[in-house]
């Protein structure tokens, strides 16, 4: 099995004025992203709007994404949702478009409980032989994957990491402690990648590298090569553009900013709905700050 990327860009989906995916913009997307110093890419997770999107266009999007990326990233298929029986077809359907590994999104909305949760990710996983990533976001699921689960999950053979982004550091702190050392713990918020490294944290699974993808991987890198100053000073810079790009609900500022590049990005599909003027000028000013508004 491939080691696992360090930095991955949670991809946003590109549309074209009709609302049709724009599948030449992504695939333009995804190389800049790789060229900006992600190693992996996330296609059809939440930041890619995943909920509009039909079966169709995912299976579309992973094979676009990995025939522009090839073997320059590690390309992960967002195949989670709150059905079991769903998830486990569009996983299967995934693994033959030749995707890297999968990403599995705890259920929402049903809100199971513990077991549920244990046995939702173990039927999903064990359909397929990919390295599969659990995603923990309870404040837009409503439902919290707890550690003891995780741990359960962790002897699942292909169940090999976890998108932590509970926003608790101490809940991080009670995984490492759970856990085998070969599982990896990614941080699911931006502006806590580098508190989740000092705690065991493995990498990040990003929006704010779209923007800002190679100052996050110098972060990265820079922690990694035990020069913790400098991963505190780049943080503390890229820390405005971190709180920016969450002004109101992803991906709407992600895809604001990328816009205001001019790099692939589109419009919205509804129930999003594009930035205000106010959250267009904060995102801009803080892309000015770090100095990636050109």
């Amino acid at each position: 099995m491939r080691n696992l990327p360090r930095l991955v860009t949670a991809m946003i989906t590109p549309f074209k004025e009709d609302y049709s995916v724009d599948y030449e913009g992504v695939q333009k997307l995804a190389l800049q992203l790789i060229e900006c110093g992600s190693e992996g890419l996330v296609v059809s997770g939440t930041t890619g709007e995943s909920p509009t999107l039909s079966i169709q266009e995912k299976l579309d999007l992973y094979r676009a994404v990995k025939e522009a990326v090839g073997d320059k990233g590690f390309v992960i298929a967002g195949t989670g949702s709150n059905s079991t029986l769903d998830s486990v077809k569009l996983t299967e359907e995934a693994y033959k478009c030749g995707v890297d590994g999968v990403m599995l999104v705890t259920p929402y909305y049903n809100k199971p409980n513990q077991e549920g949760l244990y046995q939702h990710f173990n039927a999903i996983a064990s359909s397929v032989a990919l390295p599969t990533i659990l995603y923990n976001v309870p404040g837009r699921t409503g439902v919290n994957l707890m550690p003891d689960t995780v741990r359960r999950l962790s002897e699942v053979p292909n169940i090999v990491a976890i998108k932590e982004a509970s926003g608790n550091l101490e809940q991080v702190s009670i995984l490492k402690t759970i856990l085998p050392d070969n599982f990896c713990i990614y941080s699911g918020d931006d502006s806590l990648t580098l508190p989740m490294l000092a705690v065991g944290g493995y990498g990040i699974i990003s929006v704010v590298a779209h923007i800002a993808g190679k100052q996050i991987h110098e972060m990265l890198t820079a922690y990694l090569n035990g020069d913790v100053r400098k991963a505190e000073q780049l943080h503390i810079k890229l820390f405005p553009l971190f709180k920016a790009l969450f002004v109101t609900a992803n991906p709407i500022p992600v895809k604001k900013a990328l816009a205001i590049q001019g790099r692939p990005s589109g419009k919205l599909r509804l129930p999003l709905v594009e930035a205000t003027n106010a959250e267009t000028e904060i995102i801009s000013e803080a892309m000015r700050k770090v100095g990636v508004l050109e």
